[in-house]
């Protein structure tokens, strides 16, 4: 009997059932529809900073990072930084755990893991205080548009400096802003990492839930997604890499953590 492929198993088997029961995942999308009048995703600091996400999907983000251990996360979408500094923060535990493994000493700024945040409206306050943060050195910023050909010129640079690419993408949630942003960003994406696209779940919820917003039913993140995976199926792209280019969806991480608003958002790629 070996204990831990033991315990590995019984998760699997909890994960698969998870996945098989309609019911549960349509409680689990119940929860959220009811949560969000509520503000609930509001109610959530990182070390500190203002996250606007789900508890599991922050616990989900964690998982990512551990698992690829990238040198580059890309966030577009910045709001408090909340996410930001939770990324930083999975990066910095990164270079520590390794510092260990190899008996150094850690120097926190020598590491290259960086994460870069673009958002079309960085507010001053906002700004300050994450570049304010402990984890600041860590961080860098470009304020624009995410889909603008100079600001994603200015992301491609820097990406260059990087071997293991993250992306994050959590900015303006029409069809058509997350369909650009896949076709840039996506191919930034490492074999291995992952492009997470945030707030599919508007696809599944009531028409009215948004009524000062301009994506609903039909034109979301998650439209976009399916029309993004078509493309790759139908026409195909290469990587930045020049590799071609395929991504999965990660059943597995979405039914582990239930409660998301991503689902159908977490692509690996393969």
């Amino acid at each position: 009997m070996n204990v831990v492929n033991d315990f590995q198993a019984l998760v699997s088997r909890n994960i698969q059932s998870i996945g098989e029961s309609k019911d549960f995942l349509d409680l689990s999308n119940l929860w959220i529809e009811k949560c969000i009048p509520l503000g609930y995703m509001y109610n959530f600091s990182w070390l500190g900073r203002p996250i606007i996400q789900m508890p599991q999907d922050s616990y989900a983000i964690q998982e990512m990072i551990w698992s690829v251990k990238p040198d580059l996360v890309i966030e577009t979408g910045i709001a408090h930084g909340g996410s930001l500094v939770l990324s930083a923060s999975m990066l910095a535990m990164l270079d520590y755990c390794e510092a260990v493994q190899k008996g150094e000493m850690l120097d926190p700024k020598a590491s290259r893991r960086k994460v870069l945040g673009i958002d079309i409206d960085i507010r001053a306050h906002n700004r300050a205080a994450i570049e304010a943060h402990p984890l600041s050195h860590k961080i860098e910023m470009i304020e624009g548009s995410s889909v603008a050909p100079d600001i994603f010129a200015k992301v491609k640079e820097a990406a260059k400096a990087h071997e293991t690419i993250m992306v994050f993408l959590d900015s303006n949630h029409t069809h058509a802003h997350v369909l650009e942003e896949l076709e840039l960003y996506a191919p930034l994406t490492s074999k291995g990492s992952y492009c997470a696209v945030w707030d599919t779940l508007v696809e599944d919820m009531p028409a009215d839930l948004y009524p000062d917003r301009p994506w609903g039913p039909g034109d979301n993140p998650k439209t976009a997604v399916w029309e993004y995976m078509r493309r790759l199926a139908e026409e195909g792209r290469n990587g930045a890499d020049g590799a071609p280019l395929r991504f999965d969806y990660d059943r597995t991480l979405e039914h582990k953590i239930a409660i998301t608003v991503s689902r159908d958002g977490f692509l690996r790629r393969v």
